[in-house]
């Protein structure tokens, strides 16, 4: 699990959400309302919802475009929950919560490197990133 979270305002620019990704090097970014997580926002949200259809990524908000319907679990839930739920909805990353509070985000990745370190998808992830 990442614990290093980036959060943005339901109100924030898809490009303000862009470079926040960039400067912390991460595909997503949680989106924030009133203190609680509303959504989560992804580099191929802002492609596909927004640049592709010919929005303005500097007019339309991560409110917007980001995905609302969250699936999330517990800081006290199992990986292979998590494993099936990723599987179910067919995501790759779930938000953590702790008593409903963002405190981390598991990835397909993350779940790879410890459920299974010898699968190509381990050592893909393992791998540092291309720049």
């Amino acid at each position: 699990m990442t614990k290093d979270l980036v959060m943005v305002s339901v109100d924030s620019t898809l490009v303000a959400a862009a470079r926040e990704m960039r400067a912390y090097d991460i595909g997503d970014v949680f989106v924030m309302e009133d203190g609680r997580l509303v959504g989560v926002l992804t580099d191929r949200d802002i492609v596909v919802r927004a640049v592709a259809q010919g929005l303005s990524p500097d007019l339309v908000s991560a409110g917007d475009i980001c995905s609302r319907t969250l699936v999330t679990v517990s800081a006290d839930d199992g990986e292979w929950y998590a494993v099936e739920l990723m599987r179910l909805h067919a995501i790759r990353r779930l938000p953590v919560l702790d008593n409903d509070r963002p405190v981390g985000v598991l990835s397909l990745g993350d779940l790879a490197l410890d459920l299974e370190r010898d699968s190509a998808l381990a050592a893909i992830s393992a791998a540092h990133p291309n720049t």
